[in-house]
């Protein structure tokens, strides 16, 4: 057992080692620039941040942690929360770019002012994405981030999360993150 264990984690480290976002970069970047962009403009994008971020301007920190609660306790098997979100129309527009993306997006996720999930591909392990870096930096700095190769549990992909932010005019209302599936990227 010991033995299968050392290999698994050794190939592992193969991979994520041999996968890094900075060999990704530019192809990265030009998708962000162009294709995901273009959706943050999205009359459905605008709409449900301007709305959500009414709705969740009052909410404070406990609030959004038992929401974030709320949710871990429902990504087993649903409830009210999760269902209603993955209901919503922004989420089926996201449901369908994935659909669409040939492979290359293995999740899409909108989230609003406050760093909660208005809107989804799938279902995301947390509620709350306010408390992560590909949140607060486009969000703090209008720029996009880029992260690093990960193993996705919730998508089961080794990928890497483009967000960028979400503007109504001059304002950041959002940020929108794209988990993109590297092996499938440079296939297309």
């Amino acid at each position: 057992m010991k033995t299968v264990f050392l290999i698994a984690a050794g190939a592992y480290f193969a991979v994520s080692s041999a996968l890094s976002a900075n060999e990704f970069e530019a192809d990265l970047n030009r998708l962000a620039q162009t294709t995901i962009q273009g959706w943050t403009s999205e009359t459905i994008v605008v709409e449900t941040l301007r709305q959500q971020n009414i709705e969740t301007a009052g909410l404070s920190e406990d609030d959004i942690l038992a929401l974030d609660a709320t949710w871990r306790a429902e990504t087993a098997s649903g409830g009210p929360l999760i269902d209603s979100l993955l209901a919503n129309e922004l989420s089926g527009y996201l449901k369908s770019l994935v659909a669409d993306g040939q492979l290359v997006y293995s999740e899409i996720f909108v989230t609003d002012a406050r760093g909660l999930n208005a809107g989804q591909s799938g279902v995301t392990s947390d509620y709350w994405q306010g408390d992560e870096s590909k949140w607060q930096v486009p969000f703090g700095t209008g720029e996009i981030h880029i992260g690093d190769v990960e193993f996705d549990e919730s998508t089961q992909t080794y990928q890497c999360q483009v967000s960028l932010p979400i503007k109504e005019g001059a304002q950041l209302i959002g940020v929108i993150t794209v988990g993109v599936d590297l092996e499938h990227l440079g296939a297309n």
